[in-house]
């Protein structure tokens, strides 16, 4: 007997505040940076493409190709999203 598995997409579960910290918190711990670049991709789909593009100050195009797990965005388009979607970037020693 097959087992039949449905696609999963975490946009669809990042719906609060708390649930997008939580979720790139633990992609934060993990370090990938591919990772990090495909998880604020999530939110920012979560959130809309589009919008968090205008905010960022880039085309929603350049942004989908930037934030995959091939990806590597430059520092400035990852401040610039970050901003966007409301995130706050800490250091801890």
């Amino acid at each position: 007997m097959a087992i039949e598995a449905m696609p999963w997409d975490p946009a669809e579960r990042l719906t609060s505040p708390a649930a997008i910290a939580a979720y790139l918190e633990a992609v934060f711990e993990d370090g990938d940076p591919g990772l990090i670049a495909a998880a604020l991709g999530d939110v920012a789909r979560a959130r809309g493409m589009a919008e968090v593009a205008r905010a960022a100050g880039v085309t929603r195009d350049a942004l989908y190709k930037a934030l995959t797990r091939d990806g590597d965005p430059r520092l400035s388009t990852f401040l610039g999203v970050a901003k966007a979607l409301g995130l706050k970037i800490q250091v801890a020693a």
